[in-house]
């Protein structure tokens, strides 16, 4: 009888030597597809080659037809957290397992985060910029105390809370949180930890001098900062993004930049990625990096490891650490 196989089908970084270890001592066969993420199309055609019992993906679309083809899966892993690119339902329904690592890049992000406030903060990039063009005018500076601020965090999960704990305790600015779980729990202005207030959207939109945003996106966070939500900010707030770039309406941001109403922003994901709009990536008040705020050497070896220890897990009978489904069969 051959080994069961397990399908990956995007993996970007150079080998596969941490995949490969973890699933070869299983007994199980690792096929590895490109290093770039490939379509959907290719994908499916991918799966209805191989049959595996099992597909990790990073960010690579798994659709509802990929996984109806697959007679035997069993499991779908996601090499991150974010489950936007894989059909949830329709893996599901068939009966397998949908996993991911929620843990791995807790500190990288809100790291990220943060070193991008601070570069907007100190004027890091601009700076940097006006230097190299033989344009040296520190009198130009108009820089904030990092103490002074007030930053909202839209999305209050481990991240969340990690950026929140560094900013407050570290830096000893007020942070504004904001979950509907948060305010389910907590009165609005709520203090849950030293320098930590629960907030709603309608108090951060005024009060805040900087908004970070760390929820997952969905049908309901989609453009949720919109020419409405833009509208309503009253500080002129510099806007941090290093969740999903569907959670922020390019052309409203733009706007709000043109008139004035956002001081800036920030974006380690922009909507339109890996080809960006034009008019994100030519601005001086937008900074961007290209979706690497997970990133660091620790957090892509765990990633790996635990992702094909997951497959490897769920391969040999045992349930998953991480479940984001109940799979049917399960039930």
């Amino acid at each position: 009888m051959s080994a069961p196989k397990v399908l990956l089908t995007d993996h970007p970084w150079p080998d596969v030597a941490i995949e490969q270890e973890v699933l070869s001592r299983a007994g199980f066969e690792l096929i590895a597809g490109p290093i770039e993420a490939p379509d959907a199309q290719i994908v499916e055609s991918l799966v209805k080659t191989y049959q595996p019992q099992a597909i990790m993906c990073c960010w690579a679309p798994v659709s509802q037809h990929a996984i109806e083809s697959a007679h035997g899966l069993r499991i779908v892993s996601r090499m991150g957290v974010g489950l936007d690119n894989i059909a949830v339902a329709a893996a599901t329904a068939r009966g397998a397992w949908v996993t991911n690592v929620p843990d791995y890049c807790v500190e990288e992000v809100s790291d990220h985060a943060i070193a991008m406030l601070l570069d907007h903060w100190r004027g890091i990039t601009s700076f940097d910029r006006e230097s190299k063009q033989s344009r040296w005018n520190p009198a130009s500076a108009k820089l904030k105390r990092a103490r002074n601020m007030t930053v909202g965090i839209i999305g209050f999960g481990r991240i969340g809370k990690t950026t929140a704990r560094k900013l407050s305790e570290g830096f000893g600015a007020k942070v504004l949180a904001y979950s509907p779980t948060l305010l389910a729990t907590f009165a609005d202005g709520t203090e849950i930890s030293p320098g930590v207030n629960a907030s709603s959207l309608a108090f951060m939109q005024v009060n805040a001098d900087a908004i970070v945003l760390h929820l997952p996106l969905s049908a309901a966070s989609k453009h949720m900062i919109d020419g409405s939500f833009l509208a309503k900010l009253t500080r002129k707030p510099f806007i941090v993004n290093v969740s999903r770039g569907g959670l922020i309406d390019n052309a409203a941001l733009i706007h709000a930049l043109n008139m004035g109403a956002i001081s800036g922003a920030a974006l380690d994901v922009v909507e339109g990625e890996p080809n960006p709009p034009h008019e994100i990536l030519h601005r001086d008040d937008i900074i961007v990096t290209p979706h690497v705020a997970f990133s660091s050497d620790a957090s892509l070896a765990e990633l790996r490891q635990r992702c094909s220890e997951e497959v490897a897990r769920v391969l040999r009978g045992e349930p998953p650490l991480h479940p984001c489904n109940q799979p049917r069969s399960c039930e």
